[in-house]
C-alpha cells in the first residue's frame, strides 16, 4: 500500500529529501546544545573559568541559530511536500475515476468517492507531513540523545533503556485496539456524506413533503453513530498521552535520585553537576521523542484506513479497455445485436438482457416501448459501449464495438441519458460539450432542431444565461431540450434519446421528431419513450417484456398482431379521450 501511495510524490521528491536533511541538522545541533551546557555549568560557572563561560555560550548560540534555521527550513519543505503530495493524490484519484466504466463506478458510491477525494486523501497527507519530518525527527533525537547519555552515564542510561521497551508495548496495544475502529469510521463517513447529498440534492422534495424531521433524524443518527465510533477510538488513544506522561516523569524522579546519589557519593568524580544536567536534557529529549512518535502512530493508524480505501480506487482496473489496434473509423450507424446476453453483475442468473437478436439499418429511426425493468436502457446502453456484453456481441457499422477505440465509437455514439445533467456555467459552454469548437449558428441550428432556441431568446441573457449547478434554474422540459441540442452538436451517425423527451408537452416532442427527420436523416435515431405518439411515426418500433425483445414491426403492425403494443396504445388513447 505504502509504495503505491508513494508513486504520487513524483515532483515533489527533492523537497521531502530536504526536510529530512534539514531535520537531521536540527537534531544535530539540538544535540549538541546539552554537551555544551554541561561544559558551562561545569567548567565556567563552577571552574571560575570566565573565557570558558564565553566561548561555550558562544557555541551555544551558533548551535541554537542553526537549529532554529534548518527547524523553519524543514517545516518549508514539508509544507511543500505534502500539499504537493496531496494535490498528486487528487489527481491520481480522479484521473483514475475518469476512466473507469460504468461497472467500475456502480462498485463505488458517489459519496464513498468524494470522502476518498477530500476526507482520505486529507487523512494521509497530514500522515505524510508527520512522517517526513517528526518521523525522522524523533528516531533520531531518541538515538542521538541515548548515545550522548550512555557517553555520559550509563549507569543512568540504563532507565532509559528500561522505559522504552515499556512504552513501545503500550503503544501497539492502543494501536492495534484502535486500527479497526478507524476503518469502520471511515465507512460511516460514506454514509454521512451519501445522507447530505442526497437530502441537499432532494431538498425540493423533502420540503414539498414536509420531511424535513424525517431527515434531520437519518441525519442524527448517522451522526451519533459516527461519534459514538470516533470516541472508542479516540478513547484508545488519549490513553496514550497520560500513560507516557507517567513513565517520563517516574524516569525523571529516577535519573534525579540516582544522578545526585552519585554526585554526592563519588563527590563530583562519577558524575558532575553539569553532566547531570545535560543528562536530564537528554532524557527528557529521548523520552519526549517517544511521545512524538505515539503521535506518529496516532496519524498513520488513521491514515492507513484511509490509505486502504485510496488504494481500492487506485487498483480498480476499468472493465473497458481499448483493444490493440482499434478501429478508427466509423462506417455508417448500422447496429446489430448478436445473440446478446448481458448481466450488470457479470452472473449468468441475473441477465438484465436475454438472446437479443436485431438488426438497425443505418438512418432508420427506431421506437423502443416496453413497461419499467424490462431493459430498455440496457440495450441502448451496449451500443455506445457503457458495459459490455456478457455473452455475444454488438456491432456498430458491422464492427463489434469492442474493436473500436473509445472515443471514436462514443464521438459517434450522442446518447441523452434519463437523467439529464447540466453544469454550472453559461448554456454555450453546456453546449460545446457536444463539440468544443462550435460557431454560435451551429450551436443556434442544434437549440432549433431541440426546440431549445425559442426559450432561450426569451432569457435576459439569452446563450450566455448562466446554468446553476445541475440545471436547477431550468424546467425539466427546458434542460431535455438543452441535453438534446448538446448531443446534437456531435454530428453524431446513432442518436439515442433514453426516455428524455418525457418532460415536454406533446406538440413540443413532435416538433423535435419532425426536425429530427427533416434535417439529420442520414443519423440513425433510436428514441425510448413511454408514450405511443413519440415513436407511432418510427420506421421499427421495438416491444421490450421480461428483459427480451417481446416484437419488432411498424405501428400499424404491432397494433394488429403485439398485445402489449395495443394495450399500450389502447390506454393512453382511452385517457387522452377522456382528458
Amino acid at each position: 500500500m505504502v509504495k503505491k501511495l508513494l508513486r504520487s510524490v513524483r515532483d515533489v521528491k527533492l523537497a521531502s529529501v530536504m526536510t529530512a536533511v534539514f531535520v537531521i541538522l536540527e537534531v544535530v545541533m539540538e544535540t549538541i546544545v546539552p554537551f555544551l551546557m554541561a561544559h558551562i555549568i561545569d567548567d565556567g560557572i563552577y571552574g571560575g573559568d570566565m573565557d570558558a563561560l564565553v566561548r561555550f555560550g558562544l557555541w551555544m548560540l551558533l548551535c541554537v541559530a542553526i537549529a532554529l534555521f534548518c527547524g523553519v527550513m524543514a517545516g518549508g519543505f514539508a509544507a511543500d511536500a505534502s500539499t504537493g503530495f496531496a494535490r498528486n493524490l487528487r489527481k491520481d484519484l480522479y484521473h483514475r475515476i475518469q476512466g473507469f466504466s460504468f461497472a467500475n463506478i456502480d462498485r463505488f458510491s458517489s459519496a464513498g468517492l468524494v470522502t476518498r477525494l477530500t476526507t482520505d486523501v486529507t487523512n494521509v497527507q497530514n500522515a505524510y507531513l508527520v512522517v517526513i519530518r517528526v518521523a525522522v525527527r524523533a528516531p533520531l533525537t531518541l538515538i542521538f540523545s541515548l548515545v550522548m547519555a550512555f557517553t555520559i552515564s550509563w549507569k543512568l542510561a540504563l532507565i532509559f533503556l528500561v522505559a522504552i521497551p515499556i512504552l513501545g508495548s503500550a503503544l501497539y496495544f492502543l494501536v492495534s485496539k484502535s486500527h479497526p475502529i478507524f476503518e469502520k469510521v471511515f465507512h460511516i463517513y460514506d454514509a454521512l456524506n451519501g445522507v447530505v447529498q442526497e437530502n441537499v440534492s432532494g431538498i425540493r422534495v423533502v420540503k414539498s413533503f414536509v420531511r424535513e424531521d424525517h431527515e434531520k433524524e437519518k441525519f442524527q443518527k448517522v451522526s451519533t453513530d459516527l461519534y459514538r465510533n470516533f470516541r472508542k477510538a479516540e478513547g484508545y488513544m488519549v490513553l496514550q498521552q497520560p500513560f507516557m506522561q507517567f513513565v517520563i516523569y517516574v524516569c525523571m524522579l529516577l535519573v534525579f535520585w540516582f544522578g545526585a546519589r552519585l554526585i554526592v557519593l563519588s563527590g563530583n568524580t562519577e558524575l558532575t553537576t553539569g553532566e547531570l544536567s545535560s543528562l536530564i536534557a537528554y532524557a527528557m529529549a529521548s523520552l519526549t521523542s517517544l511521545m512524538m512518535l505515539s503521535m506518529i502512530l496516532v496519524m498513520i493508524t488513521i491514515a492507513r484506513s484511509s490509505g486502504e480505501r485510496i488504494i481500492q480506487v487506485l487498483d480498480e482496473e476499468s472493465t473497458l479497455t481499448n483493444p490493440a489496434e482499434p478501429v478508427k473509423e466509423m462506417k455508417d450507424g448500422s447496429i446489430d445485436f448478436c445473440g446478446v446476453n448481458f448481466s450488470y453483475f457479470n452472473d449468468k442468473d441475473a441477465l438484465a438482457l436475454r438472446g437479443v437478436e436485431l438488426h438497425i439499418p443505418s438512418g432508420a429511426t427506431v421506437g423502443v416501448i416496453g413497461g419499467t425493468g424490462t431493459g430498455k436502457s440496457s440495450l441502448v446502453s451496449l451500443i455506445p459501449r457503457l458495459y459490455d456484453v456478457t455473452e455475444g456481441c454488438v456491432k456498430v457499422g458491422g464492427v463489434d464495438v469492442r474493436d473500436y477505440d473509445l472515443n471514436v465509437l462514443r464521438d459517434n455514439v450522442a446518447m441523452v441519458l434519463q437523467k439529464n445533467v447540466l453544469f454550472s456555467g453559461t448554456i454555450k459552454e453546456n453546449l460545446r460539450w457536444g463539440d468544443e469548437n462550435a460557431t454560435d449558428e451551429q450551436l443556434v441550428r442544434a437549440c432549433k432542431l431541440a426546440q431549445a432556441d425559442e426559450f432561450i431568446q426569451g432569457f435576459p441573457n439569452g446563450y450566455d444565461t448562466y446554468i446553476e449547478q445541475g440545471g436547477t434554474n431550468v424546467s425539466g422540459g427546458q434542460k431535455q431540450r438543452l441535453c438534446i441540442a448538446r448531443a446534437i452538436l456531435k454530428k453524431p451517425k446513432i442518436l439515442i434519446l433514453d426516455d428524455s423527451t418525457s418532460a415536454v408537452d406533446t406538440k413540443t416532442d413532435a416538433l423535435i421528431r419532425k426536425a429530427f427527420r427533416e434535417e439529420i436523416p442520414d443519423t440513425t435515431k433510436i428514441i425510448i419513450a413511454q408514450r405511443i405518439s413519440s415513436v407511432e411515426n418510427a420506421d421499427m418500433i421495438i416491444v421490450m417484456e421480461g428483459a427480451k425483445i417481446n416484437d419488432v414491426g411498424t405501428h400499424e403492425e404491432l397494433l394488429q398482431r403485439n398485445a402489449i403494443y395495443r394495450e399500450v396504445y389502447q390506454s393512453q388513447q382511452k385517457g387522452g379521450n377522456e382528458a
